[in-house]
C-alpha cells in the first residue's frame, strides 16, 4: 500500500519519549514519523556536542533509519550497518535511548554495533565492508533452514562498497536467490571524500549520465534508484515494494552526510567526529592548542613532504584515512606522489610493493588495526619477496573510546614472527622523524614503524635528521637492580614511574626502539648487570615484545627475572586511554608499584 503525505502541522508533543523499540514506531502515522526524524537529529546533535562521538554519519541517515525499522520486524529481520558510524539513530530506537549518553564511555555503549550489546545489533561493524559477506551468510543460513520469511538487510556506504571485500560479497551474492537487500547509502564521502572510478559511475547515475549497462544488475542484482534518502514517504514505498520481491537486490539511496546541521553538512570531514561543539550553531569549541606537541600523524605528515622534496623517489600511500594519517598534507603540497586508494588495504600493500620494485620508495600509512586486514600481502608480496616497503602503523596500541575494533594491540605480535620485516616503535617524535629518514635512505628489507594515536611528547621535535642505526636501541637510565625495557611511546610512562619510584637509582631504562631484530648486544649486557628485567609494551603480552626478549633469554640460557607488563589476553573495551592502560596494568602508576616492591 502506497503511503501519502498529509498536510504536515508541528508536533508539539514530543515523540522520541516515547520510542522504547521498533514496535513503537508502527503505531505512528507518516506525520509523526516526520516529526520523530526531526527529534533524533536534534537528541544526536545534543548528545554529541557534549559527549563527544562520530556525528555526520549517523545525521545522514535518519529517515533510512526510521523508515527500515518501521517497515521491517527486526530484529527478527537481520539488519546490519556499514561502517557502524551510522547507527547512533538505530541505537536509540532500539532500546538504547536512556543510556546514549554513555557512548563510547567505559562501561557504556559502544559507538559501533555489538551483538552482545542488543538482539537488534545483527552484526559488529567496526571495520568497512563486511556487510554483504555477513548478510549474505545468514541470508544463506536461513534458507539452508527452511526459512523464507526472514528479510536481511545490509546498509553500507559508497566509500565501503568500492572496497574489494564488498565485491566479492557481491559477486557471490548475485548468483544466489536469497532474500537480501543491500542498501547504498550513497553520501560521496567516507570519513574523507570516496575515490576511485566507482565514486565517479556512482555521479554519473545520479546526474542520468552512466553508461546504459548498470553495473548491480550486471551483477544480477534487482536495482532500484537512486532514491533521495531523506524522503521518508518515498523510502517507506520502496522498502515496502521491496520486502516482496524475492531474489538479492539493491536500492541505491541518496543521502547527505551531517544533515540537519549545517556545519555538519558543509565540512563534513571535520564534522564526522567534530569533538565537543555548540549544539545550536554547529560551531566547534575551541581549545586552545598552543604549547602543545604535534601529534604523531602530523609528525609524519609534515616530515614526508620534507624528505620528499630531497628524494624524489618518495611516494605516499593511504587506504582511504588521508586526515587521519595527516598524509593530506602530501596530497596537497605533491598531489601526484600521494595516493587515496580507498578503502583497500590488500590493495594498498601490493601497490606498495610493485612501486617499490619499480625503484620507489613507498611510505604505505595504515591504521594498525586495519593492516589486519591486509596480513596476507604484508608476507606474501612484500616480506617473503623481500621488497623495502616502508608501513607506517598510525593508531598503534590502545586507541580509547572507538573500542576493540581500532585497538592496535596485536601488531607487534603477527608482524614479528615475519620473516625479513623490521618492526621499529619510536619513543618520540625525533625518532619517529629520525626512522623515517633513515628508512628512506635505502633498507634491504622492508620496515614497519608504529606509533600511537594522539600527540606526543617533545615540543623540539623538527630537529636535524639523524641515522638510527638498525637493531640498536638505547640506554635512557643506569640502574643496579632491575632493568625495565620499553618499547615505543610507553618509554614515557615508564620515565614518570622511576622518578616516583621510593628507590630511583636502583632501576635503569632502556628503550629497546625495535622488537625485530633485538639488540642482542645490549640485552647481553643487561643480562649480566641486573638482577631483574621489566619489560613493558603496549601490546599484546602473547607473541609481542617482552615474548621476544624471554624467546631471546631462554635461547641464551639465561635465568634472570624476566616480567612482561602488556596487553592481557583479553578483549579490551572502549574507555579513555587512562583507563585502559590501567585495565592493561600498563599505567605509571602500576609500573611504580611493582618497582615499589620489588626493590
Amino acid at each position: 500500500m502506497t503511503l501519502e503525505l498529509t498536510n504536515f502541522t508541528h508536533i508539539l508533543t514530543p515523540l522520541l519519549a516515547h520510542i522504547n523499540s521498533p514496535e513503537d514506531l508502527k503505531n505512528l502515522t507518516l506525520d509523526q514519523l516526520l516529526g520523530l526524524a526531526k527529534e533524533l537529529r536534534d537528541f544526536i546533535i545534543n548528545i554529541i556536542a557534549t559527549k563527544e562521538g562520530h556525528l555526520g554519519a549517523s545525521l545522514g541517515v535518519i529517515e533510512l533509519t526510521i523508515a527500515l525499522h518501521y517497515v521491517f520486524d527486526t530484529p527478527k529481520d537481520k539488519l546490519i550497518w556499514d561502517v557502524g558510524h551510522q547507527a547512533y539513530g538505530h541505537k536509540i530506537l532500539t532500546g538504547r535511548k536512556d543510556i546514549f549518553n554513555t557512548n563510547r564511555q567505559l562501561g557504556g555503549i559502544s559507538g559501533f554495533p555489538k551483538i552482545t550489546e542488543s538482539p537488534y545489533d545483527a552484526f559488529g561493524t567496526g571495520h568497512s565492508s563486511t556487510s554483504i559477506s555477513a548478510i549474505l551468510g545468514m541470508a544463506l543460513a536461513a534458507q539452508l533452514q527452511k526459512d523464507f520469511t526472514t528479510q536481511h538487510i545490509a546498509v553500507i556506504g559508497d566509500a565501503s562498497i568500492a572496497s574489494g571485500m564488498a565485491f566479492e560479497a557481491l559477486n557471490h551474492l548475485g548468483e544466489t536467490n536469497t532474500n537480501t537487500l543491500v542498501i547504498l547509502n550513497d553520501n560521496a564521502i567516507g570519513i574523507d571524500p570516496s575515490v576511485g572510478a566507482l565514486k565517479k559511475y556512482l555521479t554519473n547515475v545520479k546526474k542520468g549520465t552512466a553508461k546504459d549497462e548498470n553495473i548491480f544488475e550486471c551483477l544480477n542484482l534487482t536495482y532500484s534508484g537512486p532514491l533521495d534518502g531523506h524522503n521518508l514517504p518515498e523510502l517507506i514505498n520502496e522498502l515496502n515494494r521491496l520486502k516482496e520481491i524475492e531474489g538479492p537486490k539493491l536500492l541505491h539511496v541518496i543521502t547527505t552526510k551531517g544533515k540537519g546541521l549545517k556545519s555538519a553538512e558543509e565540512d563534513q570531514v571535520t564534522y564526522h567526529a567534530p569533538g565537543k561543539f555548540n549544539a545550536q550553531t554547529g560551531e566547534r569549541l575551541s581549545h586552545n592548542q598552543e604549547n602543545l606537541p604535534p601529534k604523531y600523524q602530523d609528525v609524519f605528515g609534515k616530515t614526508i613532504i620534507e624528505l620528499a622534496e630531497q628524494n624524489d623517489k618518495i611516494v605516499g600511500i593511504t587506504p582511504a584515512m588521508p586526515t587521519g594519517s595527516s598524509l593530506k598534507y602530501m596530497m596537497a603540497a605533491m598531489p601526484e606522489r600521494a595516493f587515496d586508494v580507498g578503502i583497500a588495504e590488500q590493495h594498498a600493500v601490493t601497490l606498495a610493493a610493485g612501486m617499490a620494485l619499480d625503484g620507489l620508495v613507498p611510505f604505505c600509512n595504515v591504521y594498525s588495526t586495519f593492516l589486519q586486514r591486509a596480513y596476507d600481502q604484508v608476507i606474501h608480496d612484500v616480506a617473503l619477496q623481500n621488497i623495502p616497503v616502508i608501513f607506517c602503523l598510525d593508531r598503534a596500541g590502545l586507541v580509547g573510546e572507538d573500542g576493540p575494533t581500532h585497538h592496535g594491540v596485536y601488531d607487534i605480535s603477527y608482524l614479528r614472527c615475519i620473516p625479513n620485516l623490521i618492526v621499529f616503535a619510536p619513543m618520540d617524535e625525533v625518532a619517529l622523524r629520525n626512522i623515517m629518514f633513515t628508512a628512506q635512505k635505502g633498507l634491504t628489507h622492508p620496515i614497519a614503524i608504529r606509533y600511537p594515536r594522539g600527540r606526543g611528547e617533545t615540543m623540539d621535535w623538527q630537529q636535524p635528521f639523524k641515522t638510527i642505526p638498525i637493531g640498536k636501541g638505547r640506554e635512557l637510565k643506569k640502574g643496579t637492580h632491575t632493568a625495565v625495557l620499553s618499547f615505543g611511546a610507553i618509554g614515557h610512562a615508564v620515565t614518570k614511574a622511576i622518578a616516583h619510584c621510593n628507590n630511583p637509582e636502583h632501576v635503569g631504562h632502556y628503550d629497546m626502539q625495535f622488537a625485530k631484530p633485538l639488540d642482542t648486544k645490549l640485552l647481553d649486557t643487561i643480562f649480566v648487570n641486573y638482577k631483574q628485567i621489566v619489560t613493558i609494551e603496549d601490546g599484546s603480552l602473547i607473541g609481542g615484545f617482552g615474548s621476544a626478549v624471554l624467546e631471546y633469554a631462554n635461547k641464551q640460557g639465561i635465568s634472570i627475572q624476566i616480567k612482561p607488563f602488556g596487553v592481557p589476553d583479553i578483549i579490551i573495551p572502549h574507555g579513555s586511554i587512562k583507563e585502559l592502560h590501567d585495565i592493561c596494568g600498563i599505567s605509571w602508576e602500576h609500573l611504580k608499584k611493582y618497582l615499589d616492591q620489588t626493590n
